[in-house]
């Protein structure tokens, strides 16, 4: 098959356990929670995405005819010199699910990647991934049940973080919901994770410093 990506980028992870880390992101286009365009956002599943991921027309992106043909342009994205470090790329989008499979992830590692996956969890995900990160959303069936870190965006009607504590994840997060609020939101999520401290807040610090 072949894989349509919005956009390849070298940054640091802004979220969850992994924030701080270098990394490649490769985002995928298409979602199956909302088509990612203005006009349907009232009926979409998920209505607080603030990702473009339509198109192949970002830096880096494009369509990718096959598997080796993906990981080679992730590769180029990771620094050339001696002391690299560990290759780490996160997969995410809209919904990486849709495309990324087994094929993918055998031409990853062929290259040294740690290959991390952020979805929304209502796919299963595909053998051999490094990392699971799941953030689940309100009013959708949440398949991928165990991983990594589960990351809530918070807060959200319909998707309570007791909900999801008693699954069998490694790390619960908090992030507060991004938008006109965030500073209320932050507060909520900081007081949620105080009373109960399974969970830790993650804060969007790539938007804190102004990366991407």
């Amino acid at each position: 098959m072949s894989y349509a990506v919005k956009e390849i980028f070298y940054t640091l992870q802004g979220e969850g356990a992994q924030a701080g880390r270098p990394a490649v992101f490769c985002r995928f286009t298409g979602c199956n929670l909302w088509s990612g365009h203005e006009i349907d956002r009232p009926n979409a599943k998920c209505r607080f995405c603030d990702t473009d991921f339509v198109g192949i027309d970002g830096v880096g992106g494009g369509r990718f005819e096959t598997a080796d043909d993906l990981a080679a342009a992730v590769e180029q994205k990771w620094p050339r010199t001696f002391s690299a470090g560990r290759r780490f790329v996160v997969c995410t989008g809209g919904e990486p699910l849709l495309q990324l499979d087994e094929l993918l992830i055998e031409a990853l590692h062929s290259r040294g990647f740690e290959i991390a996956v952020e979805t929304n969890g209502t796919l299963p995900t595909p053998f051999g991934l490094d990392w699971v990160c799941v953030s689940p959303k309100a009013g959708t069936e949440l398949r991928q049940r165990t991983g990594d870190e589960l990351k809530l965006v918070y807060p959200q009607s319909g998707a309570e973080p007791s909900d999801f504590d008693a699954l069998p994840f490694g790390r619960f997060y908090l992030q507060p919901m991004d938008g006109p609020s965030r500073a209320k939101n932050t507060d909520l999520a900081a007081q949620y994770c105080l009373d109960h401290p399974v969970w830790r807040l993650s804060p969007q610090t790539h938007k804190i410093l102004g990366i991407r």
